[in-house]
């Protein structure tokens, strides 16, 4: 009784809640002069990315000078670099405004032990194409700088294993691409099998299976080529539990999931504000991808929606020990499918709904 004259009681201030909330929200949204006042008095669900986005802001500054593995800058720049490279006609000087951050970028990734060999090798491979390949003489000030500031770099580094590989990692015309051996029906085929499978047998998961997941994961589009996510991974029946109990949705199969991948976005990647979504943008394509594949090895997947609950924000960091500039993008349970387990039908919207032709 004392419950249900509570949910009585609780019933018509629900209500006004939500009449004021909406007159709030009608007001708001005239202009962004009020959204902002909206969410700076009335709501913060908001504060959690704003903090994130500026620690982001923090982190890439810091890792201009104090280099880590991988750099955002070095590599968005030889992206860049490689996009001059490849255009029609190409110019013949190109990449004035920021060669020579590129080049003093590369010689700190020299410097630095343990900094990703492959992605040095990159970076190395393109900037020795473009060197050759635009007009000193006809150059700027600063590509002439610039290139020899980079012999210099090149000739100290001199006859590192990094450029005694014979594979080049540079621009490739199109025909040189690997054959495709999946027809249309056959790729339609691996969407349709791929669905969202909870429940799964009682059985590990190999590590190196997961490995061969990421790795192709990795291959998938980014913009400049940043990549800016991480897979965390909680495999064991105990560890996965743990982390999928953090989200919502997920009450009565989360106890058995032998493993989850938490997708971490990575928002240090960054200097402008402008760019904050592209994490959401690239993790996606990255976990589609990693989903894909885990079909072609005999595994199944589940992603779990993650929305932005500052409670369940506070419990997953502190399990996966996540810093201010990272944002948990979605989850992904792996895993061998259980035979008799059950799979929604889960009807998809046709070409007619999802697409609009663009009248000339």
């Amino acid at each position: 009784m004392k419950k249900t004259l509570l949910n009585t009681a609780k019933r018509p201030i629900q209500i006004l809640t939500k009449r004021l909330t909406f007159l709030l929200t009608k007001v708001c949204s005239k202009n962004s002069f009020l959204a902002g006042v909206y969410y700076l008095i009335f709501s913060r669900k908001f504060d959690r990315e704003h903090l994130a986005v500026l620690r982001g802001h923090l982190n890439y500054n810091a890792s201009l000078k104090n280099i880590s593995n991988t750099s955002p800058l070095l590599r968005r720049n030889i992206h860049r670099i490689e996009k001059g490279l490849i255009m029609k006609p190409r110019r013949a000087v190109f990449a004035e405004n920021f060669i020579l951050e590129t080049v003093e970028c590369h010689r700190r990734a020299t410097e630095r032990t343990g900094y990703c060999e492959n992605e040095l090798k990159w970076a190395t491979d393109v900037l020795d194409e473009y060197f050759e390949a635009v007009q000193l003489a006809n150059a700027a000030t600063e590509v002439q700088v610039a290139h020899a500031y980079y012999c210099d770099t090149t000739k100290n580094v001199g006859q590192n294993s990094i450029k005694q590989k014979i594979e080049a990692y540079r621009p490739y015309a199109r025909s040189e691409s690997p054959p495709c051996r999946v027809d249309y029906s056959a790729l339609v085929d691996l969407f349709q099998r791929r669905r969202s499978i909870r429940w799964y047998q009682d059985c590990p998961v190999p590590e190196n299976l997961i490995h061969d997941c990421i790795n192709a994961a990795s291959l998938a589009p980014s913009a400049c080529n940043r990549q800016p996510y991480r897979f965390v991974v909680a495999n064991g029946v105990e560890k996965a539990r743990s982390v999928a109990a953090c989200a919502g949705g997920t009450l009565g199969f989360a106890q058995q999931l032998p493993a989850v991948l938490v997708v971490v976005g990575d928002l240090s990647a960054y200097p402008e504000e402008r760019d904050r979504h592209l994490i959401y943008i690239d993790s996606s394509l990255a976990a589609m991808q990693l989903m894909l594949t885990a079909e072609t090895l005999g595994l199944a997947t589940c992603p779990i929606n993650w929305p932005d609950v500052d409670r369940s924000e506070r419990a997953i960091q502190k399990i996966i020990n996540l810093a201010a500039h990272e944002r948990v993008i979605m989850l992904i349970a792996i895993g061998f499918a259980a035979p008799d387990g059950g799979v929604p039908f889960s009807q998809k919207k046709g070409v007619g709904i999802l697409s609009k032709k663009v009248d000339s």
